[in-house]
């Protein structure tokens, strides 16, 4: 349950005195629906209201506030002539100018012969002082309100400024003080604020070194929340630590056969992967433990390594892709190996249907396929097996927890790897997977070679067609990437005109058979075809949009053209150049960008000139566009952060990691208090899953 102490923050907003249904739907709009939203809608600029000089002597531009006496009302007979309020000082008179006004409404915000402070940006209009739709009317009783320097948030259409910052105040104003769920001496050493005075510095700057993320009540906020973050992630692991596991041991008899039939001997660091993995099998905990290697570095080999262990133990192993081509892709690399080691394996995919459908269902039910590859249909209701020991789930930052919990559901004390070829910086394996085994696969299969990249601007497109006409007579294939357009009428993304569009171009340059295109909204039986005709080379150019970043694998492909590179993320861009220099042939990838590039596209692409090296470019990503870009808005891997930023905020981490450790090794169930007050963290930014992990929660 959560605390009492924050019912008042997770009331909806719209019990604040003044807003109603309709400005509690702007509000829900821009910032969220509850209270405590509104405390993490962070101001972006400052309006001084101090400066008050007579009418005289206010500088044009700058925003003033006026101390004026209302003088006469002079309304337009023209409703686009606008409504002038005449209102005096000792030093002359201001000119207050409404456009569209209502008169009665003028009339009693601005009473003739009262004083009023009215503050706004000062003009001169033929010698004349004017201040146009003033910002801020009030009384001299509320002068002490008004001359502060004002936070500036950002709005949504139909919401007034001074009814969010109303509201923002107000809800600053029901923040109740909280227990110190901080480290002292961390505190104390950062010189850091309570909760509470973090909150009304936020919201009510002294100036605007306030509002920088480095400012110490934004960094105190945003480590409280990398806490929160870090302390969930733990409990959810020592929950699962809890779980009795199954030690898997293989004989190593049918693994024998698979290295034998390998092309190629493992890298060194797939060999101690291999290793990691095998004794997390063969313990009695339950494993889980991540997977990361660079596009190309053999993971889907590392995976089939550790499925043939159970299969070796009398067990199963399922591996689950988020799509269909790169299930395709798992199973063109593991069924040959499977068959030289003489285990059948299965693919399962939303399209499999009727009798074949049934036929599969029954061989993993009774064991006879000891080997599962799919999509997300592997989770579905009638998908059961005989013994599932091992669950391994591919680009597991695209499917929710919920799909990798179901899997191994599917299973006794199932072992889960996951597997990503995104390369993701420490910072952000903290955020989204905590202290997760991990293992890497940082080297390149023998044989591959570096890919040639370059940068051409898009007036040279002429000259590009011409180079991929010359790679194609040479019998190369060539990849062309159109990008990602936002400006459907739903609002949704949509990349399928330009790649439609190049496409009949390039048919009707290169001939219709020779020219294949792919893209998210084709039926799955035209993406196979399209797929197909380039993998066996009957296709000898395939324009595609985003849809093959990961997963599709033609050796023969030696030419990567990327359009509107500038529109890409790195991390995206080098996954996309992982799919050529596969074979024993140079590549080349072409970024095709439109001049001219601001400062953080020119910094991306020359990143992507200078280096192959997965990690070092993830880490250049989070620098350059932070982390919500990173991963990909679209993807469920990372937590959404409210004060902390991990591109500002990042070191802040392992400090809260460590700082977990501790707390969890002294109290494992958080009963004492400062666990208490922890326990109140955790409700505040909203893990209140990782609560009921606890015994006592």
């Amino acid at each position: 349950m959560r605390p009492a102490v924050l019912f008042p923050l997770f009331a909806d907003v719209t019990t604040l005195p003044g807003i109603g249904p309709r400005f509690g739907k702007l509000i829900a709009k821009v910032a969220g629906p509850k209270v405590v939203d509104l405390l993490w809608h962070r101001p972006f600029g400052l309006v001084d209201r101090r400066f008050q000089p007579s009418v005289a002597e206010a500088p044009e531009g700058r925003i003033c506030t006026l101390k004026v006496r209302i003088a006469e009302h002079v309304p337009s007979p023209n409703p686009r002539r606008p409504y002038r309020v005449l209102a005096r000082d000792e030093s002359g008179t201001v000119e207050l100018v409404f456009f569209h006004a209502k008169g009665d409404w003028l009339a009693k915000a601005l009473p003739l012969g009262e004083v009023r402070l009215v503050s706004g940006r000062v003009e001169r209009f033929q010698g004349r002082v004017q201040m146009a739709h003033p910002d801020r009317i009030v009384g001299e009783d509320q002068a002490e309100e008004l001359l502060r320097l004002e936070p500036v948030y950002p709005l949504t259409a139909g919401l007034p400024a001074g009814t969010l910052r109303k509201a923002i105040e107000l809800a600053v104003e029901r923040t109740p003080e909280l227990p110190e769920w901080m480290d002292k001496p961390l505190r104390e050493q950062r010189r850091w604020p309570s909760w509470r005075e973090a909150i009304g510095m936020l919201h009510g700057p002294a100036g605007q070194g306030d509002l920088e993320p480095t400012a110490s009540g934004r960094t105190r906020l945003a480590y409280d929340e990398l806490l929160a973050n870090q302390l969930a992630l733990a409990l959810m692991r020592q929950h699962q630590k809890r779980q009795a596991g199954r030690e898997t041991r293989g004989t190593g008899k049918l693994r024998a056969r698979i290295l034998s039939a390998l092309p190629y001997e493992l890298t060194r660091s797939q060999v101690e992967a291999d290793a990691e993995i095998a004794a997390d099998l063969a313990g009695d905990k339950r494993m889980l433990r991540l997977l990361q290697g660079d596009v190309g570095s053999g993971k889907t080999v590392v995976a089939l390594l550790a499925m043939i262990a159970a299969v070796e133990a009398g067990s199963q192993a399922a591996l689950m892709a988020p799509t269909e081509i790169l299930a395709r892709q798992h199973m063109a690399t593991i069924e040959p190996l499977a068959e030289a080691a003489g285990v059948p394996v299965a693919l399962l995919t939303g399209r499999d249907k009727g009798k074949r459908r049934e036929e599969i269902l029954a061989g993993f039910a009774s064991g006879a396929i000891p080997l599962a590859v799919g999509t997300h249909a592997l989770v579905q209701d009638g998908v059961a097996f005989r013994d599932l020991a091992l669950a391994v789930v591919d680009e597991q930052h695209r499917f929710g927890v919920d799909q990798r919990v179901e899997l191994a559901a599917k299973g006794r004390a199932v072992d889960v790897l996951a597997m990503t070829a995104t390369p993701i910086p420490r910072t952000l394996m903290l955020a989204a997977y905590g202290d997760l085994d991990v293992s890497r696969l940082t080297e390149k299969p023998a044989g591959r070679k570096p890919v040639d990249t370059r940068t051409v601007p898009l007036e040279r497109l002429s000259e590009v067609v011409d180079a991929v006409g010359r790679a194609i007579a040479g019998g190369g294939q060539v990849f062309w990437v159109c990008p990602l357009i936002e400006d459907t009428s739903e609002g949704a993304p949509d990349d399928t005109t330009a790649a439609e569009v190049r496409h009949a171009e390039l048919a009707a340059r290169f001939g219709t058979d020779r020219v294949a295109l792919v893209h998210g909204r084709l039926k799955a039986a035209d993406k196979d075809k399209a797929m197909a005709a380039f993998a066996d080379g009957t296709a000898k150019l395939l324009v595609a949009t985003t849809v093959i970043e990961v997963g599709v694998d033609v050796p023969a492909a030696t030419v990567m053209v990327i359009e509107h590179a500038e529109r890409f993320g790195l991390a995206q861009l080098h996954q996309l150049r992982g799919r050529i220099g596969r074979g024993d042939k140079a590549a080349t990838c072409l970024l095709l960008y439109q001049a001219p590039l601001g400062e953080a596209a020119k910094a991306r692409l020359a990143t992507l000139r200078e280096t192959d090296d997965g990690f070092r470019i993830a880490e250049e990503d989070l620098r350059l566009r932070g982390a919500g870009e990173v991963l990909g808005k679209r993807q469920s891997g990372l937590p959404e952060f409210k004060a902390a930023d991990l591109a500002v905020h990042g070191d802040l981490l392992p400090i809260a990691a460590d700082d977990v450790k501790l707390i969890l090794a002294r109290d494992p169930e958080l009963e004492g208090e400062r666990g208490k007050a922890l326990r109140t963290l955790l409700y505040l930014f909203e893990r209140d899953a990782a609560v009921r992990y606890l015994r006592s929660g």
